[in-house]
């Protein structure tokens, strides 16, 4: 027996509801043939989906696993539909692109013009979201390409990554740090008041090894924020300091506002790459974005 597509979308249903009395309200369905339809696919399965408990229901390992590939065959569909609406309007897409604030900042402010220039009719959408979260997306089919900073996690088979685009990272201080000179060494600032990443993803491991390799501690006074407006505004009007890729404060730099100072002893630069599914066969505006910018970074 083949698995029954609706019976996909109703066991969907629960996942996001929680209950088959949440799912069975969300389709307009009674809960009686929410429960068939999953006894059904539990059936073609040979496998128990997920547990009932006070609060809901628990997703087995194999509930868990049909999540994401259900996720994946309903992004496709809906992917599918988009695409061809688009398509009767000579528009490319969709593409949907995800990555971390930081990675998005520096590969799309430096492509987008020259591949909207090549390609102007296309819909594309764009995602911040945490590392971990954005490689879900990814397996959900949820977005076709992710931005992320490369070269800081192991090699997986699942994925292929492409890295692009390098970037140095500095020390960024606001006019309340008029003391430190144009370069300095980290250790010459375990004192100061600092704000970094939360998130345990590339971009905070490639901080992290910046205070590693220049044999510096980890800051402990520390404010830990993954919004880069709220880390420069915070650096830009108070002594706390920050380390950013120097694409990402160009315009504040430029401006006055803020200041990058050179990191003595460390030659280590930011990358940036592309991520996708290896299993996955690209679309055509995904295809023509990813050799857009490997051309870019490659000229």
């Amino acid at each position: 027996m083949r698995i029954d597509p609706r019976t996909l979308r109703l066991f969907l249903a629960v996942c996001r509801e929680g209950t088959i009395s949440g799912a069975a309200r969300a389709e307009h369905l009674s809960q009686p043939s929410v429960s068939v339809a999953i006894n059904q696919l539990e059936r073609v399965l040979q496998t128990t989906l997920f547990t009932r408990n006070r609060q809901g229901i628990e997703l087995t390992q194999a509930g868990i696993a049909l999540e994401m590939k259900a996720r994946a065959v309903e992004s496709l569909l809906l992917s599918a539909q988009e695409e061809i609406q688009l398509l009767a309007e000579d528009i490319g897409g969709p593409l949907t692109i995800g990555g971390t604030p930081g990675a998005l900042s520096t590969t799309m402010g430096r492509v987008i013009g020259g591949f909207s220039a090549e390609h102007p009719r296309f819909k594309l959408r764009i995602l911040e979201r945490p590392d971990t979260v954005v490689q879900n997306m990814l397996r959900s089919y949820e977005i076709d390409l992710a931005i992320v900073t490369s070269g800081m996690r192991e090699t997986n088979e699942e994925f292929r990554e492409q890295p692009v685009l390098t970037d140095p990272f500095s020390v960024i201080v606001g006019p309340g740090n008029e003391h430190i000179g144009d370069t300095v060494k980290l250790s010459e600032l375990s004192n100061s008041h600092w704000v970094l990443p939360d998130a345990v993803g590339g971009f905070r491991k490639q901080i992290d090894a910046l205070f590693i390799n220049s044999g510096a501690r980890l800051p402990a006074n520390v404010i830990l924020s993954d919004s880069i407006l709220s880390t420069k505004a915070i650096v830009k009007n108070s002594q706390y300091i920050t380390i950013l890729p120097n694409e990402l404060v160009s315009t504040e730099i430029k401006a006055g506002s803020l200041r990058a100072v050179g990191i003595e002893g460390i030659n280590f630069q930011r990358k940036v790459g592309l991520l996708w599914m290896a299993e996955r066969q690209l679309s055509p505006i995904a295809q023509a974005f990813v050799d857009y910018v490997v051309s870019y970074a490659n000229p």
